[in-house]
């Protein structure tokens, strides 16, 4: 059997076998033929691959997750810096209103000093009182007081902290005071030492806590 090689360009021709006559039938082999599958073989695969969809691998999720985080965390960090600098500023505004609140509160403190002295007597009563109920000697607590609310100290003493008071803080401790200071006359002139003593102690604690409030704390002595 004779093997005849031809370009690849035409098709080459196999005798089945010696003995047929000019008749015997020959295979043609058609190369281009191969490249046409091959073709048809490749676009089924490309159409096949339109169809389905890409494979997720974790690798590539883990990248998907990551940036979503990223974005949305420096989108939460400038909304977060906008609310931050908003906080700042009001805070800002606060102290300076503060500030403003306090010059003024030390401008009427200064120009006062008349009631700032009708203050100061008030403390050197008071503790003239409190040692006396201290040594249970209500009588002599009795004649500080005098003729009781309306003794000239007291009388002065409330009018300079009405004047003095700005704050609601201010005038309940204001209040209290008033309230505690006519309970503790009553329980002098009763002789009532427990109740003098509960009814000081009231007293003097609503007094120095408004003067904690309006800063007179540290221009009074004796507190």
């Amino acid at each position: 059997m004779a093997l005849y090689f031809l370009p690849t360009a035409h098709p080459f021709c196999v005798p089945s076998s010696p003995s047929l006559s000019l008749a015997t039938q020959t295979h043609l082999y058609h190369p281009i033929n191969c490249s046409v599958k091959r073709q048809l073989t490749l676009c089924k695969a490309v159409n096949q691959s339109s169809v389905h969809p890409p494979i997720l691998t974790k690798r590539g999720l883990s990248i998907s997750f990551l940036t979503t985080f990223v974005l949305s965390f420096a989108g939460e960090g400038s909304h977060a810096a906008i609310l931050e600098a908003d906080d700042d500023e009001e805070l800002l505004e606060k102290v300076k209103r503060d500030r403003k609140k306090r010059l003024e509160r030390q401008g009427v403190i200064k120009s006062s000093t008349k009631e700032t002295g009708y203050l100061q007597d008030l403390v050197y009563k008071l503790s003239e009182v409190g040692k006396a109920i201290e040594n249970n000697d209500l009588p002599k607590a009795a004649s500080v007081f005098g003729s009781g609310t309306d003794t000239d100290w007291v009388q002065k003493a409330n009018i300079a902290l009405n004047k003095l008071s700005a704050s609601p803080e201010e005038k309940n401790e204001v209040d209290t005071f008033n309230s505690s200071i006519v309970s503790l006359i009553s329980s002098v002139a009763k002789n009532d030492v427990e109740s003098s003593k509960i009814a000081f102690v009231s007293s003097a604690s609503a007094f120095e806590k408004w003067t904690s409030l309006t800063g007179l704390i540290v221009q009074l002595k004796g507190l």
